[in-house]
């Protein structure tokens, strides 16, 4: 991305009873309303012809919030996901491309290889091109044919078989290419900065009037993108982090005052970290970025240690990257060095391993701290079954969407249902882990670590997960949202 926020549009919103609010995604029809519809090409396919319904309900939608009280609001709802009776592309005119943006994850290739073939076995579509080398890739690099034989194996890989990169997001270029090439269906894989780059190219295609279908699939490993009920590839993740867990596990235990250090991916949000070790049951402390932690004192991380060495013999710590990164400026700051100019005080890993040592040679303790990171070893496995069966409902999702032209959207399960949520949605915050409610406590109670909160970290977490509520029960309140809001029976609403 060039840094560039979207276009603060109005949002699409339908009103009903009991305060509920449809927010609807923009449809190719919206800025184009004279155009054709065809058949759905989905009632002829004899692999569909046992379904007992071909399509979707108009008036179906996904509530995002399932917990409700019998007199409060229904709520803020997304259209369901699914195929619809009518489409607005024909198979023979779509000309579809593929881009994946950002970082790796397991299932980028499952990916792929489901809008490929559901592109082809379902809608009988042809042209499908892959972008290669991110979203520079549209105006810098060359691009490939895709097809179901050619991409039929990629799911057994890790990677992404388009490659990938970060920023080179120019809209200008980049749309110029769509219209050059004469795509009209662009399926974005990637992160909050490339799904609101896809935004940005939504509101160029809508401003130059195009009859393309923008659509998203969201990416991170770090299970941090809002409202969805999780990211594909994290799993996957989640699994994979076990074996540097175990390994850590076995070397702790094998030594006299053995501590197995595992640092794991999470930059701003800890789920990973939570999840990894709620599953392990091995793990004696975890560390994430929503909660901060101390060393020195009573509480402290150091004494914590020092107890659980005492009573086992050894322990387990995951850390996320994102942790104990204000401890690690403070020391930086009283050494005099800059932030950004040392990479090895910027490593939470190697920075906590050296102040555990530290902190036992003075104390004249002998341990044996091994430090694990297998960072990039999870970030480039191929997807679990898990992962493989969600990519596949995503990808064909996502298709169906912009087969019935929908567009300026992004695909996700909420509460277990498929839906197209509008792309301001996931791109307004990061999702975070609540340190006050019961998964957290429930991971307290598993390695039995303190919670190093103060109560003013309480009462802040208390604050921001009341403020989170109010978004979930009540209207918008994005600026962007606050706009037109139109009845639930509205022909605005498609």
């Amino acid at each position: 991305m060039d840094g560039t926020p979207p276009p603060k549009t109005g949002a699409k919103l339908a009103a009903g009873e009991a305060g509920y609010v449809l927010e609807d995604v923009p449809h190719v029809s919206d800025y184009l309303p004279d155009l054709p519809t065809y058949p759905n090409p989905l009632q002829d396919n004899t692999a569909y012809s046992v379904v007992k319904q071909y399509f979707v309900n108009p008036d179906d939608t996904v509530c995002q919030k399932i917990v409700v009280h019998k007199d409060g609001p229904r709520g803020n709802h997304f259209r369901r996901a699914g195929p619809r009776q009518r489409v607005y592309f024909e198979p023979d005119e779509v000309h579809a491309c593929i881009v994946t943006c950002g970082g790796l994850c397991p299932g980028l290739n499952t990916v792929i290889r489901e809008i490929v073939c559901g592109l082809s076995d379902m809608y009988g579509v042809t042209k499908i091109l892959g972008i290669q080398g991110g979203y520079r890739g549209f105006y810098a690099r060359n691009t490939i044919d895709l097809t179901p034989k050619s991409v039929n194996d990629i799911h057994k890989r890790g990677g992404t078989i388009l490659g990938s990169s970060r920023g080179g997001h120019d809209t200008m270029k980049i749309v110029d290419s769509i219209q050059y090439r004469g795509i009209n269906q662009v399926y974005v894989i990637g992160g909050d900065g490339s799904q609101r780059g896809a935004g940005v190219i939504f509101e160029e295609v809508r401003k130059r009037g195009l009859k393309v279908a923008v659509a998203g699939i969201p990416k991170t490993i770090d299970n941090d993108i809002p409202v969805i009920d999780k990211s594909f590839g994290f799993d996957s993740a989640v699994e994979e982090a076990q074996r540097a867990i175990n390994a850590a596990h076995v070397e702790a235990g094998s030594a006299d005052n053995g501590i197995g250090l595992v640092k794991l991916m999470g930059r701003y949000s800890g789920f990973i970290a939570h999840y990894a070790t709620l599953a392990s049951r091995d793990v004696d402390c975890c560390l994430i970025p929503e909660s901060p932690f101390y060393l020195e004192g009573e509480g402290g991380l150091f004494k914590y240690i020092e107890k659980r060495l005492k009573e086992n013999g050894h322990m387990v710590i995951v850390v996320a990257e994102g942790a104990g990164q204000k401890l690690i400026a403070e020391n930086m700051k009283e050494m005099g060095q800059d932030a950004s100019g040392n990479a090895l005080l910027l490593d939470v890993g190697l920075w906590l391993s050296q102040k555990i040592n530290e902190h036992f040679k003075k104390n004249k303790t002998t341990i044996n701290l091994k430090y694990i990171d297998p960072t990039y070893m999870i970030r480039a496995i191929p997807s679990n079954a898990s992962d493989n069966v969600y990519c596949t409902l995503l990808a064909h999702s996502v298709v169906h969407g912009a087969m019935a032209g929908y567009t300026g959207f992004t695909v996700g399960q909420v509460n277990g249902r498929h839906c197209y949520i509008p792309f301001y949605r996931i791109t307004e915050k990061q999702n975070k882990v609540s340190i006050t409610d019961r998964m957290w406590a429930r991971l307290l109670s598993s390695t039995n670590q303190p919670s190093f909160l103060s109560k003013q970290d309480v009462d802040d977490a208390k604050v921001e997960d009341e403020r989170t509520a109010k978004l979930l029960d009540g209207s918008p309140s994005n600026p962007k949202v606050e706009d037109k809001v139109v009845p639930s029976n509205s022909n605005g609403v498609k």
